[in-house]
């Protein structure tokens, strides 16, 4: 899978942009605020149909302009495949695959598959299980757009759950629990029926990315750690024989008194999070920067495995200044996984490209919204 075509007008920092970049290492060289992390992130938007950095898509239209347009064509497997996204201040995006527009946002799901590394992946680690979650989504849709679709029947439902929650002002818990007995259990249903699909799939494919990342970081810490990725439920299924559903509608019903007390729902996919550990200790709450930095990135490699895998072709790269964050055995492991990939790089400087091992570079300088051949 290769991107052969990136045509931007009015985007970010960009009036206008038609980049027609290389099968292999295309590296975008600028000093900070250029505008060398907005092609890239063009780039994310048309596989995930949002930005990595912001949920506004307002704010990807060039300052002053009323609409903004993305477009990316690509090689893939199946054939030549055409993205487009037109932006207009005050309305919601429009999305074409192939010069048809989109019904539903799913349809974009797996059409163009990106692998994203910044120096924000440390956050995977460090940060809230929001982070992790977001990771497993996403990687998810890509490989299985069905989940992407269940996913949003179970966030529908729990809006809904959640809005009846809260909406019980001023009564007292026992009646209002039994009260709302009844509209609950119509959510109830609802939610566990989607969230136990959503929990078995993330099962299945934490199982799978559990044995590439092991593998991998025990080699990139040169033997030295046993990673273990695991997947952490909120709800406990080992008295149901594995019925996630069951377990589910049960822990729903339970929670009832909390979750009024609280007015949002406690339990369920949306509480999940993902474990990662060494020796039985919390690499978040543990681990060194370094070690936290090797458990990111084997994660992140064992997602570009995984995909290829699936895909039976590489995803697209999208290296936004992250070289600089990895000391050598890291840098080596991520030029070895670049080898049969399409990558966009971006940096300050070429220098150390080589010495990390990155030849036959295809070069760009950014400056104040424009990319030129170096």
């Amino acid at each position: 899978m290769r991107a052969t075509r990136l045509k931007l007008n009015y985007y970010r920092n960009y009036e206008a942009l038609d980049l027609k970049p290389a099968p292999g290492l295309n590296v975008i060289v600028g000093e900070n605020a250029q505008g060398k992390t907005n092609a890239v992130e063009a780039v994310f938007f048309c596989a995930f149909g949002r930005s990595h950095r912001t949920p506004r898509d307002q704010e990807l239209i060039n300052r002053g302009m009323s609409g903004a347009y993305v477009g990316l064509e690509a090689e893939t497997r199946a054939g030549e495949r055409r993205i487009e996204m037109k932006l207009r201040a005050g309305e919601r995006k429009k999305v074409f695959v192939d010069r048809l527009e989109t019904k539903r946002s799913g349809e974009l799901m797996g059409v163009i598959n990106v692998v994203m590394f910044s120096p924000e992946d440390l956050e995977l680690i460090k940060g809230a299980p929001a982070e992790r979650r977001r990771f497993l989504d996403m990687e998810l849709s890509q490989i299985r757009p069905a989940y992407y679709y269940r996913l949003q029947q179970y966030n529908s439902a729990l809006k809904q759950r959640n809005a009846l929650l809260k909406g019980e002002p001023g009564k007292e818990r026992p009646t209002a629990v039994r009260e709302l007995r009844d509209q609950l259990y119509v959510w109830d249903e609802q939610l566990a029926a989607a969230g136990a699909d959503v929990m078995r799939m993330r099962m299945d494919f934490i199982g799978r990315l559990a044995s590439i990342a092991e593998d991998l970081h025990y080699r990139i810490s040169g033997g030295r750690e046993h990673l273990h990725v695991g997947y952490e439920a909120s709800v406990d299924t080992s008295e149901y024989g594995g019925d996630i559903r069951a377990a589910l509608e049960e822990a729903l019903y339970a929670s009832a008194y909390e979750d009024i007390r609280r007015g949002y729902t406690t339990v369920g996919p949306h509480r999940d999070d993902l474990s990662v550990t060494f020796g039985g200790e919390s690499v978040r709450t543990y681990g060194s920067q370094g070690q936290q930095r090797t458990a990111a990135l084997s994660l992140k490699l064992s997602e570009l495995q995984l995909l290829k895998e699936e895909k039976g072709e590489a995803p697209i790269l999208l290296l936004d200044d992250v070289l600089s964050e990895l000391d050598e055995p890291r840098q080596r492991a991520l030029v070895e996984a670049m080898a049969d990939a399409q990558c966009f790089l971006t940096c300050t400087s070429l220098a150390g490209l080589e010495r990390a091992g990155m030849k036959h570079i295809h070069a760009y300088r950014c400056e104040n919204g424009t990319l030129l051949e170096m």
